[in-house]
């Protein structure tokens, strides 16, 4: 089993300083709502500018449906090959450590569950330019799919680790992402969405 952070255990109670800087320390810390109402915004303006195109509404939201699916992969995917790479290297560990590992070291963290507003706008202008260069004024549609599937994710990412797992159907989310954290972090890397756990082979075995 791959170790990720660098505690023995994680701690449910205590929260890491990862720059000295005090400035840089505190933009690093964001409290959720931060970044889910930036992506809100953003996927707001731009199908404002989408339904002003001449693309059919129909084909517009399959488009922005496809968007948040096609969102679900790119977590998993995110979440398995690049938040858990092999740090052999002390510029890989450093990179890593500051982008997941101290979260698995600090797991209840509150303010250290999303990315800081900064890196979150930087990835939405990229994302924009992206897709703009790949799909011309779809992009206007796709571009708010993909955002809200990356705002469900921040906040089923946030609730798993702040509530009680519910008694229905969706206490599963809280299991996986458990299991991810205390047991096995070789599997359960979609958070969101078990789906892609189920399909690669990844999803936890039942004991």
């Amino acid at each position: 089993m791959k170790k990720i952070g660098r505690l023995d255990r994680p701690d449910n109670y205590g929260s890491a300083q990862i720059f000295s800087n005090p400035v840089l320390e505190r933009i690093s810390r964001t409290h959720i709502l931060v970044p889910i109402t930036l992506f809100l915004a953003i996927s707001s303006v731009s199908l404002y500018f989408g339904l002003a195109t001449t693309i059919p509404l129909w084909l517009g939201f399959a488009v922005l449906f496809i968007g948040t699916f096609v969102f679900t992969f790119v977590e998993y995917l995110m979440h398995k090959v690049f938040f858990h790479m092999e740090p052999d290297t002390p510029i890989k560990d450093k990179l890593q450590y500051g982008i997941h590992g101290v979260h698995h070291d600090y797991p209840r963290d509150k303010d250290r569950l999303a990315m800081p507003p900064f890196v979150s706008a930087a990835y939405a202008a990229i994302l924009y330019l992206l897709f703009t260069l790949l799909m011309g004024d779809f992009a206007l549609y796709f571009l708010p799919g993909f955002l809200l599937g990356y705002s469900g994710y921040l906040g089923v990412h946030y609730v798993v680790h702040v509530y009680n797992p519910p008694k229905n159907f969706l206490k599963v989310l809280w299991v996986n992402h458990a299991i991810h954290h205390y047991k096995n972090p070789d599997s359960a890397f979609g958070v969101s969405s078990p789906l892609w756990d189920y399909l690669l082979g990844t999803l936890p075995k039942k004991e």
